[in-house]
Parts: C-alpha cells; sequence; structure tokens
C-alpha cells in the first residue's frame, strides 16, 4: 500500500514538473521570437544607411525624403521598448517606401547595380520580418492554448502564467495601398 501511495505522490510531482517546464520551454519560444523580430528590424536599420548614400548620389534634390529617412532610422535606434522599436520600425518602412519611389523617377539609379543588391536585400529582411512576426504569433497561439486548455489552464494558475498578447498591425498599416497606372 506504501508503493501505490509513493507512486502516486511521484507521478503528481512528475505532473507539476512536465507542465512547469512546458511553461518555460513555450516563454522562452515566445521571448526568442521576439527577439527574432527585434534582429530583423535592427538589419534593416542598419541598411538604411547604405541605401540613402547610393540614392543621395542620384538624387541630391530630395533631401525632405533623405531627412525623413535619417530621422525614422534614429527614431528606431533610440526606442527602448520593443513597443517603440516597432512603432518606429513602421515609420522607418514607410520612409523607405518613399526612398523606393525616388528610384521610379531616376532610370539612372533603377540601373545602378549597389541599389538593385541593396533593394534585394531590403526584400529579404523584410519578408524576414514577416516570417519572424508570424513564427512569434505562433508561439504565442502555443503558450496561450496551453493556459486555456484543461489541465493546462489548472496548472497556469497555480504558476502564474497569464495569456500573453499577440503582435498586431497598426490600423494605418492594414489601410489597402493606392495603385494608380
Amino acid at each position: 500500500m506504501i508503493w501505490w501511495i509513493i507512486g502516486i505522490i511521484v507521478l503528481i510531482a512528475l505532473i507539476f514538473v512536465l507542465y512547469y517546464n512546458r511553461f518555460v520551454t513555450l516563454g522562452n519560444r515566445v521571448d526568442n521570437s521576439l527577439s527574432q523580430i527585434d534582429v530583423q528590424l535592427k538589419k534593416r536599420a542598419d541598411l538604411v544607411p547604405n541605401l540613402v548614400i547610393t540614392v543621395k548620389g542620384y538624387a541630391s534634390h530630395e533631401k525632405s525624403i533623405m531627412k525623413e529617412v535619417t530621422d525614422a532610422r534614429k527614431a528606431f535606434m533610440s526606442a527602448k521598448t520593443f513597443g517603440g522599436r516597432v512603432k518606429a520600425g513602421a515609420e522607418l518602412q514607410n520612409a523607405l517606401k518613399s526612398i523606393l519611389a525616388i528610384a521610379e523617377n531616376y532610370p539612372q539609379l533603377k540601373a545602378n547595380e549597389n541599389f538593385l543588391q541593396l533593394q534585394q536585400e531590403l526584400a529579404a529582411i523584410e519578408d524576414k520580418i514577416a516570417y519572424s512576426r508570424q513564427y512569434y504569433n505562433d508561439s504565442i497561439l502555443s503558450y496561450n492554448n496551453l493556459t486555456k486548455k484543461f489541465p493546462g489552464m489548472l496548472f497556469a494558475s497555480i504558476y502564474g502564467k497569464k495569456e500573453k498578447k499577440y503582435l498586431e498591425i497598426p490600423s494605418e498599416q492594414k489601410t489597402v495601398p493606392k495603385v494608380e497606372f
């Protein structure tokens, strides 16, 4: 009879350890995916000076756009919180669209090998940012499912684990772009 009681106590302890470890693993996955977004946003910000220098040579009279891009990059680099970096990253992305639009007016710039390479790198980074955001939200989904499903919700309340928020796109970025031919 004592072996049964010891076996049940060990089984209960094992279940508590397993659920604790699941919460730790999923929490770490969320933190990692959030840092991956940050890494990609930083890579995009690091690419901006090279892009600005290349474009300046062809479009020196477009100083207001260059200043806008430079200011957006400074805002991103000085943002202290992740939310601030996301907001500044969105502003930087909008400013970069202006630079890429300038290229349409300068055929020599569009054909410039350095500009084309930077444009391709920027497109690749944007894809990685989108993937990182998706991975982050997928990680949040796994974590939140564990906190809401039985018996995970019991262990979540015992360990003080709460539902986490998804990364959302600001409403101004959800608008449909205007396309003219």
